[in-house]
Order: structure tokens, then C-alpha cells, then sequence
């Protein structure tokens, strides 16, 4: 691994311009823990660990990383010590990429198998949650259309902007006398590669472009050509909706094994943070206080 650009813990020297030193600047230290040391029932967890699994931790702050990295490996501590309390034993399996498990993950793995109780979603229960959840099994609307982008070139200055959107308005006004010409005007003007086919762009679906081109979707019926050209970062567009698809419902039989699946990982998640719960308020826990709901070290569950 390369040398990091800035060492914690040590200090920037050098000549600013040739001549002048510059200031010697000390740099802040990497973030530690409220209390130098980290402990659950006795058994310390290593600065160094907690620095280590903090990169898998995004965070706003190295400092918020490193919270959330202590709180990962203490709720870890927690489950190695119930499963060892409980004398479980470990059997590392592989998955399907030929990884092995590690003897901790293992034993975590069967302190949670112990411990915690899936019940299996029925039909009744998806069928309720299939109906109060819509939105979640629902396609969204398609579009099909038509456009001409006249791009902006980088660094264009506001009388060169304004030039291409005077063109865009005038391709427009001549759509309006003549929307049969669209084909040509695309072939004529338009940069983008759907020229070649008279600016069509075939089906799109929420996304598919980018925002402003899709709000201008919105706004459209059938056949109908926008006012106003559509800023985009790439240029001026001059759209023409075709088609509405209207989005449709997916079928209860299309989805139910899904909604079991998300029920019953749900049901879970929360068995497991129950049994966290439990065991930290039973537990001695020294250089931090657990968040309402920590997690298992990144990686690992």
C-alpha cells in the first residue's frame, strides 16, 4: 500500500517558496473513544481493531467512523461471549464462492441460529402486506419519445448559450406549423445518435434520463411537443412525447415469495437486536455507550 498524503501524528515541514520555512503544523491524531480503553465483561478490544473496521464504516467524520466501528466489534464481543457462556461450538462453513467462515463468525452464526426464532410469513400476513404496500409492487409509468438535442459546447459563453437556445425555439416554432417535419429537424440538427433513426429514443423508463428530461415527460400528452427547449447538462432538447404507458400493478402470485422473504428477514433483524438488548444490559461495557440500534461489525452480519 502507498504512503498515506497526510500521517496522522506528525508534523509538515518544508520550504513554503524556496526561502522561507514554513510553519510547523501539527496534525490531529487519529479519533480514540471516549475512555482510552474499551472493554466488554473484561475483555478489551484493541485500538488498532476498532481503526481497522472503521473503514468499513462510512461516516460524514473519521471521528463517527470510529463510533461506529467501537460499537460494531462491542456488540461483536457481546455475542462471542454469550455463545462461549452457552458452550457452543463452531463449524466454519464455505459459500458458494469457496470462502470459509472464520471460527468467530461461526460461532456467532450459532448463537444467533440458538437464539433467535424466524417465524415463517403465512399467506395471510403477505397478502395484508402486499395491500398496504402498493406502491412497492407497482411498475411505473413508460414513456415513448422523440427528441433534438442541440448541446452547449463547454466553457460556451452566454451569447453562445443563448444561440443554441434561440435555434431550439426556432425548431419549435417550426414543429408547431409543421409537426410532421420532426424526423427531418432531428436528422438536421439534432447531436445525439438518435438522429439517425429521427430522434427517436424508443421506450423510457423512470430514470433512464436525466431529471429535467423526465419532468418535461411529466408534463406532456400524447403527441404534444415541449414550448420551451429543455436545459439539460447536455444541451437544449426539444421533445415530443409519443406514448404514455401507464405503470400496472404486479400480481399477488408475481410477488409473494418475495414479501415472505422480506417479512421473515425483517422478523429477523429484530430477534437479533432483542437479543442484543438483552445481553448489553446484562453486560459491563467500558469506553462507550451503545446506540439505540447498533449492528454487527461491517462485513460480518
Amino acid at each position: 500500500m502507498s504512503e498515506p498524503l497526510i500521517q496522522f501524528g506528525k508534523q509538515a515541514e518544508g520550504p513554503s517558496n524556496g526561502a522561507i520555512p514554513a510553519a510547523r503544523v501539527k496534525l490531529p491524531a487519529p479519533p480514540r473513544p471516549a475512555s482510552s480503553t474499551v472493554s466488554v465483561d473484561g475483555v478489551v478490544i484493541p485500538h488498532a481493531a476498532i481503526s481497522a473496521e472503521a473503514q468499513q464504516h462510512p461516516a460524514a467524520t473519521p471521528a463517527e467512523a470510529f463510533r461506529l466501528a467501537t460499537e460494531a466489534l462491542v456488540v461483536r464481543q457481546l455475542l462471542l461471549n454469550e455463545a462461549e457462556r452457552l458452550g457452543l461450538a463452531s463449524t466454519p462453513e464455505r459459500d458458494d464462492r469457496g470462502r470459509q467462515e472464520t471460527e468467530e463468525d461461526a460461532l456467532i452464526r450459532a448463537l444467533l441460529d440458538s437464539e433467535v426464532t424466524t417465524p415463517t410469513a403465512g399467506e395471510a400476513e403477505s397478502r395484508r402486506y402486499y395491500d398496504t404496500h402498493q406502491d412497492r409492487f407497482s411498475t411505473g409509468d413508460m414513456w415513448e419519445a422523440h427528441h433534438i438535442l442541440l448541446p452547449v459546447p463547454n466553457g460556451a459563453g452566454e451569447d453562445e448559450v443563448q444561440a443554441v437556445e434561440h435555434l431550439a425555439q426556432l425548431i419549435i416554432r417550426q414543429l408547431m406549423e409543421s409537426p410532421g417535419r420532426f424526423a427531418e429537424l432531428a436528422r438536421t440538427h439534432s447531436a445525439c445518435p438518435s438522429r439517425e433513426v429521427g430522434g427517436s429514443l424508443g421506450q423510457l423508463t423512470p430514470g433512464s434520463t436525466v431529471p429535467e428530461f423526465e419532468t418535461a415527460l411529466g408534463t406532456l400528452g400524447s403527441g404534444e411537443v415541449t414550448r420551451e427547449p429543455v436545459r439539460s447538462r447536455f444541451g437544449f432538447h426539444v421533445i415530443r412525447l409519443d406514448r404514455r404507458i401507464p405503470g400496472r400493478r404486479l400480481p399477488f402470485e408475481a410477488v409473494r415469495e418475495r414479501i415472505a422473504l422480506h417479512l421473515e428477514a425483517s422478523s429477523w433483524s429484530r430477534g437479533v437486536a432483542q437479543l442484543i438488548g438483552v445481553l448489553a444490559d446484562r453486560a459491563k461495557i467500558v469506553g462507550i455507550t451503545l446506540s439505540a440500534k447498533p449492528h454487527l461489525s461491517g462485513g460480518r452480519g
